[in-house]
């Protein structure tokens, strides 16, 4: 069975109408805590980067389990959101954005399933790391719930759990930067090594530092405004066909397959 997957972090840990069972998979790069959707919503899996009581920091997040157990499950489809801070002036807090690009500032998480060795080695086009098809769906399908989405902005990824200083904040901007957050890489760009479609939202839930001239607060309620739409306006996305002809499933080059037992069915 052809399954879908919302993945969240920080302030959604359940999905509001949609009966879940958790379950646990076991993959070649650990476990991995998964909910599975029941009845109408049987293809639909849900997982939480920071556990369901939000005690994983962003560092310690087992980015590889998490994709690679949503793979195994047949998974093809995930939509994902990120709750981040504001750079640029004109996405201020309450702000949702399609994400279009990314830039990596973490350090030492493990950020590829091409380790080389008995894991093999391949090179991934991150062109299109964000599927060209689920942005334009969320995008076409985000006025009937009510919500407006900036239809791009790059996310700059750090490493956590600490907030960024103004100057760095100065740094990602100069460099293109319109949101931070802690959680989408190596999300993104391990979910397209497995040529799976997917794509992310950014909800502003404060002004990163310096950018308003005042230390970090955090827009609680503006979350828990947003969020049942948002996630009915996932459910709604992952229902519609997608186009045959998206270029996620022709995203990697391998040069040397997996070893069988090794995590070889990586693809």
């Amino acid at each position: 069975m052809e399954r879908v997957a919302i993945i969240t972090g920080t302030g959604i840990y359940q999905i509001p109408g949609v009966h879940l069972q958790s379950r646990v998979v076991s993959t070649p790069y650990g476990d991995a805590l998964v909910q599975v959707g029941q009845g109408e919503e049987e293809n639909l899996v849900f997982l939480t980067r920071h556990g369901p009581d939000h005690r994983t920091p962003p560092h310690k997040i087992n980015y590889r389990a998490n994709i690679k157990a949503l793979k195994m499950l047949g998974v093809t489809r995930i939509l994902a959101t990120n709750a981040v801070g504001s750079i640029n002036p004109v996405l201020p807090p309450g702000s949702l954005a399609v994400l279009s690009d990314f830039i990596d500032f973490t350090s030492g998480r493990q950020s590829t399933f091409f380790d080389g060795g008995s894991a093999g080695l391949a090179h991934t086009d991150m062109h299109d790391v964000y599927c060209p098809a689920l942005r334009q769906a969320l995008l076409a399908q985000a006025p009937a719930f009510g919500l407006s989405l900036v239809p791009e902005a790059v996310y700059v990824c750090t490493n956590g759990p600490r907030f960024e200083t103004p100057a760095e904040i100065r740094m990602y901007g100069r460099l293109g930067a319109d949101v931070v957050g802690m959680t989408g890489v190596p999300e993104a760009p391990l979910a397209r090594e497995l040529e799976m479609h997917y794509a992310a939202v950014a909800f502003s839930i404060n002004w990163a530092a310096g950018v308003a001239g005042q230390a970090i607060e955090i827009d609680r309620q503006g979350l828990e405004a947003l969020t049942p739409r948002l996630l009915d306006l996932f459910l709604q996305v992952l229902r519609l066909p997608l186009s045959a002809d998206c270029p996620c499933t022709r995203s990697v080059m391998v040069m040397h397959p997996p070893q069988t037992g090794q995590g070889g069915d990586i693809l």
